[in-house]
C-alpha cells in the first residue's frame, strides 16, 4: 500500500488535527497510522522517545492510567511542515480530571508526523491533578450522603 493510499491527507495542520482527533478517540492504531516510522515524541523537560515503537510504548503507559481524553484547541497555525498548537488538554480517569494549559509543535512531512514536541507547566499540570482529586472525591462523597439511609429518630 503505498503512502498515499493510507494517508490521502497531507496538509500538515489536517494531519495534526486528525491525530489528535484519534487520540480522544482513545484510538491509538488510527493516531498511530499518522506517525512516521522515525518520530520523535517528547513531553519537555522528559527524554524524548525515539521511534514509532517507543513513541507508542510511552503513550500506551500513560493511557493505561486514562479513561479519556480531550484536547481543547485554542490555536493553531502552520507554516509548511511545522505546525504550533495552543491548546487545554484534559486527561480523564474515572471521576478524575485535570485541565492544563499545553503548546505543542508538530513536524509533518509526507503526511506523517515526525516530531511531535509538548510543552506544559508541571506545577499547573499537579495542580490541575490536586483539583481533580479533590473534585471526585467531593463528588463520592456528595453521592454517598444521598443514598444513604436515615436512621429512624427513637
Amino acid at each position: 500500500m503505498s503512502d498515499e493510499q493510507v494517508h490521502p491527507e497531507t496538509d500538515p495542520q489536517a494531519v495534526v488535527v486528525a491525530f489528535l482527533a484519534a487520540l480522544e478517540r482513545m484510538d491509538l492504531e488510527a493516531a498511530f497510522l499518522l506517525v512516521s516510522d522515525d518520530v520523535v515524541y517528547q513531553n519537555v523537560p522528559l527524554r524524548p522517545a525515539r521511534g514509532r515503537r517507543a513513541a507508542e510504548r510511552t503513550l500506551r503507559q500513560m493511557m493505561r492510567y486514562c479513561t479519556g481524553f480531550e484536547a481543547r484547541m485554542r490555536h493553531i497555525a502552520a507554516n509548511g511542515p511545522i505546525v504550533l498548537t495552543e491548546r487545554i488538554d484534559v486527561l480523564r480517569s474515572g471521576s478524575w480530571e485535570a485541565e492544563f494549559w499545553v503548546c505543542g509543535t508538530f513536524e509533518v512531512h509526507a503526511g506523517r508526523i515526525t516530531l511531535w514536541r509538548d510543552y506544559f507547566d508541571w506545577t499547573t499540570f499537579l495542580a490541575a491533578g490536586v483539583r481533580g482529586a479533590g473534585k471526585a472525591a467531593l463528588a463520592r462523597l456528595t453521592k454517598n450522603r444521598a443514598f444513604r439511609p436515615r436512621r429512624a429518630q427513637p
